[in-house]
């Protein structure tokens, strides 16, 4: 039976000759790992003329279109028996080194380190740009708005759970830009620096423990279950407490020091949350692009039926539709809506200008490329 975690890619194991003795595997790999250095940084100076070109010509160092193409035609060259996504890994990583050299590049993201939101922004940009802790949605936004941060990552809605509340509000109140969005898969997992039959309390974020209910009635039934503001600040209190274990991600153990249990115990599979680039900038159509719309609609019966009408008539999908109290009238809402197009393309531009004749206000939060698989 195949190990292989990509269906794309040939089992390497599947017919394997006798192999040749250890010592020359070895030799080999040395030297192909010295061909590969020296094409990396043949790749690197390269990449120090690009930094070059775009500080003469303006264009930003982060480009979601470009990044997207040099992916997919990586991924096209894979053979095997590396799995597309552990090329994708090597690619970002190589990509984040890119930008520390065309131009130093600050990242903010909901912290502390450990979180998820932390995970996400290093399968995103990699460990070569500045990774700023911001502690809440609100400040990534701001520091991004006011151009202390180059880019933010934040969530906007997770499988389970749907739309990030303070995501939402924080739209309302920030002149920012959407610029290109991840899913990251999300595993919790069981940490303790003690044996599973010692754990008497459990510590985490609330949403955790909801995600993750029926896994701890079965395994743990008798602990008790402590919430923290976040499932990095549990992971560190847990690191030091004998008979805790705290739920978090695995990049948490990793900083705090402490031990993984049980991984993927959440009770529902395939747990994503998407996550948006924000910036100051505008991306560039791919042609498989999103659109994401902001907007209130007029005081009149029937007013969100025909704005949701006008973007069915254009035969634009929305593949996402989410509200929040507007913040300025009781009872007024403000819609948050995904459309499967870019704002410049004919049919989509023209929707735009007809659903506004039903808003009292709308605004394009940003057109950026559609997330093609999970980090």
């Amino acid at each position: 039976m195949s190990d292989s975690l990509d269906p794309d890619v040939p089992d390497p194991l599947a017919s394997s000759p006798t192999p040749r003795p250890l010592e020359t595997l070895r030799v080999e790999i040395d030297s192909i790992d010295r061909k590969l250095v020296a094409l990396l940084c043949e790749r690197a100076r390269v990449v120090v003329e690009v930094g070059r070109a775009k500080r003469d010509s303006g264009v930003p160092t982060y480009v979601p279109h470009r990044e997207k193409e040099v992916l997919e035609r990586v991924l096209g060259y894979n053979t095997g028996p590396l799995t597309n996504r552990t090329i994708e890994a090597i690619y970002r990583e190589l990509m984040s080194g890119s930008f520390s050299l065309e131009l130093a590049m600050r990242i903010g993201y909901l912290g502390p380190q450990g979180s998820f939101s932390h995970l996400a922004a290093v399968r995103h940009f990699g460990s070569s740009v500045e990774l700023v802790d911001l502690h809440e949605i609100g400040h990534v936004f701001e520091e991004v708005a006011a151009g202390r941060c180059d880019y933010g990552l934040v969530p906007y809605e997770n499988s389970i759970g749907g739309g990030i509340t303070e995501t939402l509000n924080a739209f309302q109140t920030n002149s920012v830009t959407i610029y290109a969005e991840a899913l990251v898969e999300v595993n919790q997992t069981l940490l303790a620096n003690c044996a599973p039959a010692e754990v008497v309390r459990v510590y985490s974020k609330p949403e955790a423990f909801g995600q993750c209910r029926r896994w701890l009635a079965t395994h743990f039934p008798e602990a008790t279950l402590i919430p923290e503001a976040s499932t990095s600040a549990s992971v560190k209190r847990a690191a030091g407490e004998s008979g805790s274990a705290a739920i978090g991600s695995i990049l948490a153990g990793e900083i705090y020091g402490v031990h993984t249990l049980y991984e993927k115990i959440q009770d529902t599979p395939n747990n994503i949350t998407r996550f948006l680039v924000i910036g100051k900038q505008s991306a560039q159509p791919t042609g498989e692009d999103k659109t994401t719309i902001m907007f209130v609609t007029a005081h009149r019966p029937g007013a969100l039926v025909d704005v949701l009408g006008v973007f069915r008539d254009a035969t634009i999908n929305l593949s996402h539709i989410d509200k929040r109290p507007s913040g300025r009238t009781n009872w007024e809402y403000t819609f948050f809506i995904d459309c499967d197009a870019h704002a410049s393309d004919g049919p989509m531009r023209q929707a735009i200008v007809d659903a506004r004749n039903h808003c009292v206000s709308l605004t394009v939060l940003g057109s950026y490329p559609r997330a093609q698989r999970i980090l």
